[in-house]
């Protein structure tokens, strides 16, 4: 399921850069929602690897 969901925020994130770059142009807000994109996207990746991370510890608990 992770793996749906960075797929999902790649091709939103990039849907948004394309939309903001169809003017043909890249002015300063464009820069900083594309940041602000990635940031998001970065973090909910990272959140969901953290999360399995303590999923999996957990398992691994309840085994011994």
């Amino acid at each position: 399921m992770d793996e749906v969901k960075k797929g999902y925020r790649d091709v939103e994130g990039e849907g948004k850069k394309t939309w903001r770059e169809a003017d043909g142009e890249e002015d300063l807000s464009d820069k900083i929602g594309n940041a602000g994109d990635d940031i998001r996207k970065h973090l909910g990746n990272l959140g969901d690897d953290v999360s399995n991370a303590g999923d999996d510890a957990g398992r691994e608990m309840d085994r011994h």
